[in-house]
């Protein structure tokens, strides 16, 4: 074995010891990357790529953020750790953070170290809470990787934990996607049927505690809700006692353009769950936000939920640094300027290129969406191709995007084009024209 070591390199012995996540392991052979700052990675061979995507569209604030890097570097010199049975001054400060951004209400924190444990922690309290089993979950959705969160998503990931990994008494419901929709596909003009069928759901389901959604969905689409969704799904819920669960992994920290992407339509969850962003993902943090109609019944009820690095104080830190930067560069105001710049350029493409279907965004969350006719919408490749491991038409266009220096995150047929809100109008155009120019793979694929 100590001889595999010394003659392979850092990517060889990265994919023989450790797992790629969401792959077969066979022929990955990851990039080793060096370095990143602002909008840009230098991979070990001193290339750079302009990243297209924020890597996991998570790093808000662009690479190497000074204030972030300082507030770790202090933390850490002045108390790396502690219980969280005990608290400390990082704590409050964040929690009182928190109140001045979030939702009104959402008062009461849960702080994690991922997104995933944070949807988990959302899912334990509403059934504690509401002494009620089932959670009504969509399809098109991503929750996490554990097994709680993981069988509220909907999406293929999710196959693999059924059945044995399944919460029996998740249920789902079908996505808001106004692009193909999956209830109305003949009405020329949308009837929000897919939140009205929730409504039927509950009435026709016994225990049902809450409805987990992405307000914005994420990596399946960047699925934007027309203006009477969020606010109907909030008056469904309420009259019939069930929470509402805004998961904001993603579209938080000001990605829509609004701290998160609910206050769009001024709807209030009963329980937000966000990370990613909220240290500009340098150091693993996540949130679990409650209402306080919420946290009053724990004063009295055993709260039986806890991990030992709950709260851990290197990682609100950093939260704090990334709020305060986020405040400095009033990135809610660019992310809307440079947004509709972004926009603009990528509906170019539509009318250039015969494989793309759709192209939506808010803020500066935009989609790309790749078909095969443009009438009849039809994708390039299936859930299943992605699952049996057959390569996929835009991991073919992103590949040739790498070549040419800009990363952009591709899934089954389509782009999350989620850059840094820092990029300028100069990086968005060097972006677009690596994705005009491979667009023609896919354009060829429908020609030939």
């Amino acid at each position: 074995m100590k001889n595999i070591i010394d003659s392979q390199d850092i990517s060889e012995i990265t994919s023989f010891y450790t797992y790629g996540t969401w792959r077969f392991q066979k022929g990955w052979k990851p990039l080793q990357i060096v370095d990143a700052e602002g909008c840009h990675f230098t991979d070990a061979n001193g290339k750079t790529y302009l990243d297209f995507s924020s890597q996991l569209m998570c790093v808000n604030l662009g690479h190497k953020n000074k204030a972030i890097i300082d507030a770790i570097e202090k933390q850490a010199k002045k108390l790396s750790y502690v219980a969280p049975g005990f608290t400390t001054d990082v704590r409050a400060e964040l929690s009182k953070l928190l109140v001045e951004i979030l939702p009104d209400g959402l008062d009461k924190f849960f702080f994690t170290t991922s997104g995933t444990e944070a949807n988990e922690a959302a899912i334990k309290i509403a059934k504690m809470y509401t002494g009620k089993s089932k959670i009504i979950a969509r399809y098109r959705s991503y929750h996490g990787s554990t097994m709680g969160s993981i069988a509220a998503t909907g999406d293929p990931r999710r196959w693999s934990a059924e059945p044995s990994g399944k919460i029996s008494a998740v249920i789902f419901a079908p996505e808001v996607n106004c692009y193909d929709c999956p209830i109305n596909h003949t009405y020329p003009t949308c009837e929000i049927a897919c939140v009205e069928y929730i409504e039927h759901m509950i009435e026709n389901e016994s225990d049902v505690a809450a409805i987990i959604i992405e307000p914005v969905v994420g990596t399946n689409g960047v699925l934007i809700p027309p203006k009477e969704y969020l606010p109907r799904l909030r008056k469904i819920c309420d009259d019939n006692n069930v929470l509402l669960i805004a998961d904001e992994v993603m579209s938080g920290w000001c990605r829509t353009g609004k701290w998160f992407a609910v206050d769009n339509w001024n709807v209030i969850p009963d329980i937000l769950v966000t990370a990613k962003g909220i240290t500009n993902a340098a150091i693993p943090l996540g949130l679990c936000a409650t209402s306080r109609n919420i946290a009053n019944y724990f004063d009295d009820h055993f709260f039986s939920h806890g991990h030992t690095y709950e709260a851990h104080p290197l990682t609100l830190a950093p939260a704090i640094a990334a709020i305060n930067e986020m405040k400095r560069l009033n990135l809610n105001d660019r992310a809307n300027k440079i947004g509709k710049f972004l926009g603009e350029k990528l509906s170019e493409l539509k009318s250039k290129h015969i494989s793309v279907g759709d192209v939506r965004g808010i803020g500066l969350f935009w989609c790309v969406e790749l078909v095969k006719n443009q009438i009849t919408k039809e994708p390039f490749n299936s859930k299943l191709d992605k699952v049996s491991g057959k390569q996929l038409l835009v991991d073919k266009v992103a590949g040739e995007m790498m070549k040419n220096g800009v990363f952009i995150q591709p899934w089954l047929s389509h782009f999350v084009i989620a850059p840094p809100l820092i990029i300028s109008e100069e990086e968005i155009l060097v972006g677009i024209k690596a994705l005009d120019n491979a667009l023609t793979i896919a354009d060829n694929e429908i020609k030939s």
